[in-house]
């Protein structure tokens, strides 16, 4: 029965495009292996205790995945960020919540590496942003440690438009880091938090970020609050509180001031797709062999996902290829069109899935009921929630650089 039904559902939720390379279809399949024997069979239960993926992340430690976005100098994979971005959508595909706080411990590696890389530096600054870099990259590729990016502290500075309220105090050696972030996914999970706060001096602005590399076990660090959400239970996303934690010189992840120079949910588009599929081809493991293909209704509703699927596939697909540093304001625009449209998306087929497939749908024995959930808290999380994708998108749309109206707020 799988076999068969694995000839009607894509192999990977790039869809095979010819310009994929080896290298990245092995990437793509490896995740995919890994979701359909891992971590799918184990997302109900995490949702339902609410408890972080750890067994997923032994997996992933041990197929050398946490080292995706490490560069291959340092002994990692040295995915780009395409790759990166087809190969987190796939493990989505299986696992919501593993994909989201799995790309919070890529993004580490994508800031210090490749992203790090493009970035204006002086030689001392590169010089030292290489004697630091060498020591993350080790104990994530060596040692298999996980890193976290909590960033959200809410307020306009979750939002881009403020200072950070963590600071960072630099004494000798090093820093004291002291302040809070709400909803940090892999609180109490990972090994380092990857924390974004402000040098604590006078008129600070938001070209004073610092990201630091904070231990979870440092003096200080406590995880705080409850978490049982509607959706993405599995991120375990608590606060958490820092009361002056000290961190040394090479904690840095970017040199002081760098950090302002610079696809979870397409794979749950796409499940959500696929279960819709099997179902009405009677291919569901576990469920009575009664098809419901033959239905017009059911034919025409899975023709409208198809439709719906392949726009969001192509936005997704582009952006994965345009992205880069200081793009132009075209591509910045169908960025936020595309993070947009994939977030909303991706909660309509879902949407679209439960109404097809019927009352069998609402129950927690079958994945689209949490896919629904899981992929309406898309729309909610910061920096890059539904309505600020809008605001930002909208405002550029009409105005360029510099531009305001006479006697009106900016």
């Amino acid at each position: 029965m799988a076999a068969e039904a694995a000839r009607y559902v894509p192999s990977h939720i790039a869809g095979n495009p010819r310009w994929l390379t080896d290298e990245q279809r092995a990437l793509i399949d490896l995740a995919a292996r890994l979701g359909r024997e891992k971590f799918a069979p184990r997302a109900a239960r995490y949702d339902r205790e609410a408890s972080f993926p750890f067994e997923n992340y032994d997996d992933l430690r041990e197929a050398g995945l946490l080292g995706i976005c490490v560069p291959k100098a340092y002994g990692g994979l040295g995915a780009d960020f395409t790759t990166y971005v087809l190969v987190s959508a796939e493990i989505g595909r299986h696992c919501g919540a593993t994909a989201l706080t799995f790309n919070m411990h890529a993004s580490s590696c994508l800031w210090s590496g490749l992203i790090g890389d493009q970035l204006e530096m002086t030689p001392a600054q590169r010089a030292d942003h290489e004697r630091c870099r060498v020591l993350h990259f080790q104990s994530i590729v060596r040692d298999g440690k996980v890193y976290a990016q909590p960033f959200s502290e809410g307020g306009a500075a979750a939002a881009g438009k403020a200072p950070f309220g963590t600071l960072a105090t630099r004494v000798e050696d090093g820093y004291l880091v002291h302040g809070r972030k709400i909803f940090a996914s892999l609180a109490g999970a990972a090994d380092v938090y990857g924390v974004l706060c402000t040098l604590d001096k006078p008129g600070a602005t938001q070209r004073d970020s610092l990201y630091l590399a904070v231990p979870a076990d440092a003096e200080g660090v406590t995880v705080t609050g409850d978490w049982d959400p509607l959706g993405m239970r599995g991120t375990v996303s608590r606060t958490l509180q820092f009361d002056n934690v000290f961190v040394p010189e090479n904690a840095r992840l970017l040199p002081e001031g760098l950090y302002a120079q610079a696809a979870v949910y397409m794979g749950i588009a796409q499940a959500a797709y696929d279960f819709t599929v099997q179902y009405l081809r009677a291919e569901v493991p576990g469920m009575p062999p009664v098809t419901r293909r033959q239905y017009p209704t059911k034919q025409i509703a899975v023709a409208e996902m198809r439709v719906k699927l392949e726009q969001t596939r192509a936005l997704f697909l582009q952006n994965a290829r345009d992205a880069g540093i200081d793009p132009d304001k075209d591509t910045r625009m169908r960025l936020y069109a595309a993070h947009y449209t994939i977030m909303e998306n991706a909660n309509e087929l879902c949407r679209l899935a439960i109404r097809t497939c019927g009352g069998q749908a609402m129950l927690k024995s079958l994945p689209l009921e949490r896919m629904y959930r899981d992929s309406r808290c898309g729309s909610l999380m910061l920096p890059w929630t539904a309505e600020l994708c809008l605001d930002r998108l909208g405002r550029e749309c009409l105005y360029e650089g510099g531009e305001r109206d006479e006697n009106l707020e900016p």
